[in-house]
């Protein structure tokens, strides 16, 4: 049996190589570093993502360089046994602690 071209690239699909995205970043003028600046963080935390699953790193990299997650990073969004989509929604922290967290620990006690 033969399997069409392109059910053979959906299961043999690699990630991408942690050289090659950054590669991407650089064509697009920016780095990790300062992607992550941009997005509030600290300068070394989307690094992360290229070793770990993270869904909002793996967004972030993912807009910057015009490419889906999925298509990045495939074990992380596709079962290797079925290749059904995994789902991976992303956790936000809800408003009201967000907003309770805000001016914290800056010396404003009144």
């Amino acid at each position: 049996m033969t399997l069409p071209k392109s059910l053979i690239l959906l299961t043999t699909q690699n990630d991408w190589h942690p050289a090659d995205i950054i590669a991407a970043l650089r064509k697009k003028g920016t780095s990790l570093a300062a992607l992550s600046r941009q997005s509030g963080l600290s300068s070394s935390t989307l690094a992360n993502t290229l070793s770990r699953p993270w869904a909002k790193g793996e967004m972030l990299i993912s807009q910057a360089i015009g490419v889906p997650a999925e298509d990045i990073w495939p074990s992380r969004y596709f079962d290797p046994n079925t290749r059904k989509p995994i789902s991976r929604p992303m956790r936000m922290r809800p408003k009201k602690f967000a907003e309770s967290k805000r001016g914290e620990g800056c010396g404003n006690h009144s």
